[in-house]
């Protein structure tokens, strides 16, 4: 048995189906379960049993013993809530829970960090557990991360085997319920069928040209394959980044969405909004050298590879994976 917290979410909805493609279909699916356009993510999807999150602890208090793996992709990331109380309570004392029982049980775990941890990137962007002890991130979902990945290296009990992942900037199909805080090619889709035009926000920065701002952005299979190859190669516990080692400017995104979309180029930039200048982050660029050392050498999808299939195969035909 393999369970998923957050099972009807972007990433871990996406796993499920990979998961499924597999063959493993005895999956525990953990979640609240109270979003129907969530739930869409769930379609077809072969699984076991739903528990919602709020009785999952005690669930795998009485049914550990038939646990194989636990992915824990479960969590608040709304980066717009402020209230830390929140995210102390789901991402930071619920993965305690998690992980103490996978401790006394012997079960493996995979568990979400997130590259917003990094913060304004002042200390760059390798997954050393050196440094996470030094990192700033910027908002409280970043901080609770953060707090958890801090936690997790201070325990003299850990799981047999654990990886706690930083995820870079995921796109890809199952993110159709995130509405705000859906990817930037999700919006860039959206808005030049409505609009006909695509507006990126305006460089701010001395030495940068508007849109040449640069991310880096993974497409949610490569994601899947990364934790599966985690699943089955249980070689060295720890932090791992998740993206794709490149980073590509907003400008090569918008660029790939218009030739999915067959429509001529037409940008519009725009002001960085006051309330979040001081914050934006103009780079990031996943140090995935600890990924290649443990010996995944697969190549990551190319952003325009990536953008063709999401476009092409999922938004424009609003399937899901």
């Amino acid at each position: 048995m393999i369970i998923v917290t957050g099972a009807a979410g972007f990433i871990g909805s996406a796993l499920v189906s990979k998961l499924n493609n597999e063959k493993y279909y005895d999956i525990v699916l953990v979640d609240d379960f109270s979003n129907e356009q969530k739930n869409k993510n769930l379609i077809n999807k072969k699984f076991s049993l739903k528990v919602h999150r709020d009785i999952f602890i005690e669930w795998l208090k009485l049914n550990h013993k038939y646990v194989e793996f636990i992915f824990h992709i479960g969590a608040r990331t709304d980066t717009t809530e402020f209230n830390y109380e929140i995210f102390e309570r789901l991402n930071v004392n619920y993965s305690k829970k998690i992980w103490s029982i996978c401790v006394e049980f012997g079960i493996p775990l995979i568990y979400a960090s997130s590259a917003a941890t990094y913060g304004s990137g002042e200390l760059g962007y390798s997954d050393d557990e050196k440094i996470v002890n030094q990192l700033k991130p910027l908002n409280p979902y970043g901080v609770s991360k953060n707090e958890f990945d801090k936690w997790a290296l201070q325990q003299d009990k850990k799981p047999y085997f654990w990886a706690g992942l930083k995820f870079f900037n995921v796109y890809g199909p199952n993110e159709y319920h995130k509405k705000r805080m859906a990817s930037v090619i999700y919006h860039a889709y959206n808005q030049i069928i409505d609009t006909g035009e695509l507006k990126l926000f305006k460089s701010h920065k001395e030495g940068i040209v508007d849109g040449e701002q640069k991310r880096d952005f993974i497409y949610v299979k490569d994601v899947c394959d990364v934790i599966l190859f985690l699943m089955h190669n249980r070689k060295k516990s720890g932090i791992y980044n998740i993206g794709t080692g490149k980073a590509r400017t907003f400008n090569d995104l918008a660029f790939s969405v218009f030739k999915a979309l067959k429509k001529n180029v037409n940008i519009k930039y725009v002001d960085t909004p006051e309330d979040i200048r001081d914050k934006y982050q103009y780079y990031t660029e996943a140090d995935i050298t600890k990924l290649r050392n443990i010996g995944y050498n697969k190549e990551f999808t190319s952003l325009e590879l990536g953008i063709d299939d999401y476009v092409n195969n999922f938004l424009s035909k609003m399937r899901y994976l």
